[in-house]
């Protein structure tokens, strides 16, 4: 549903006597801030669109969630996801493919010790 049948929504209610004046007026406003919100938020996606690896210059380790190099801790951080989860992860792939330490080992040296 678009901005236009939201607001022909919001006048029908309106002349209907289910929204008040005020009613009207603020459910007006809320869409419109809304819709104000939603161009900002497609600006801004539209910017990591141009750039998809903008974020990963966000990506630091970590100086106090470390076990060993705070890569666990840097990649918790940057994603949202608890640490544990990482070192679970890493500890898999050493286990099942046997390539986690190197992907680990080129992450300690390539991924920037947070300041």
């Amino acid at each position: 549903m678009n901005i236009a049948d939201e607001i022909d929504r919001l006048h029908k209610l309106h002349q209907s006597g289910a929204l008040t004046d005020a009613e009207f007026a603020q459910a007006k406003e809320k869409l419109l801030a809304g819709l104000n919100a939603g161009n900002a938020e497609t600006s801004a996606s539209n910017s990591n669109a141009e750039n998809p690896f903008a974020q990963l210059n966000y990506l630091r380790r970590s100086k106090t969630d470390q076990w060993i190099g705070g890569v666990c801790g840097g990649l918790g951080k940057f994603t949202g996801m608890q640490s544990w989860i990482w070192r679970l992860v890493f500890v898999i792939f050493v286990a099942c493919f046997g390539f986690g330490i190197i992907f680990y080992l080129l992450a300690w040296i390539f991924i920037p010790e947070e300041d």
